[in-house]
């Protein structure tokens, strides 16, 4: 059972890495934020890190290296997007 519980786990840390990349690759590559809603994007931000905390108290690695990818490339996308919608509105 125990050896099920991982596989879950490590199949739902790939699905959620590999969901989440996209959007910040692409940010990442065109700067392009307008689309991003930041109270959502500050959400799914948040709990990332609280995952990561969780799964740091529960030795749960899967869920670890899941949210600390997503929360790092969450950093960078907000990041670019506070820079974005500054100078946006000094224009």
């Amino acid at each position: 059972m125990e050896l099920a519980i991982n596989i879950i786990g490590y199949l739902a840390a790939i699905c959620m890495v590999c969901g989440y990349l996209p959007q910040a690759i692409y940010t990442i590559r065109t700067r392009d934020t307008d689309s991003i809603a930041m109270p959502t994007f500050l959400l799914l931000g948040f709990g990332s890190i609280f995952f990561v905390i969780q799964g740091i108290m529960l030795s749960n690695w899967p869920l670890v290296i899941t949210n600390t990818i997503t929360t790092v490339a969450s950093a960078i996308v907000f990041g670019i997007k506070i820079h974005n919608d500054h100078f946006k509105s000094r224009k």
